[in-house]
């Protein structure tokens, strides 16, 4: 059976997993579906469709990385599951 304190940190993951994900779902498939409508303006030359899909979106996935990795860490400090606190046992 799980403690209070796991089941608080899982459903902690669990809401940072579904955030992740939309903002995954969105630069990967919503871009994409108003490419052609983004075109009309233009960014460093590029038309804005073309930059969002090719460039923007991957930007967007590094930087999600790194956010969810970083959040991820300060929840896991924060229940007490972290590496630290695993290494002191």
């Amino acid at each position: 059976m799980a403690s209070p304190k796991q089941e608080a940190h899982w459903q902690a993951t669990k809401r940072l997993m579904i955030i992740t994900l939309m903002i995954w779902f969105f630069f990967s498939t919503v871009v994409f579906m108003f490419a052609a409508d983004l075109n009309n303006a233009s960014f460093l030359g590029y038309k804005l469709g073309y930059y969002m899909t090719a460039q923007g979106s991957m930007l967007a996935f590094i930087i999600l990385i790194f956010w969810s990795n970083n959040r991820q860490e300060k929840l896991d400090r924060e229940f007490g599951f972290s590496d630290e606190d695993r290494e002191e046992d």
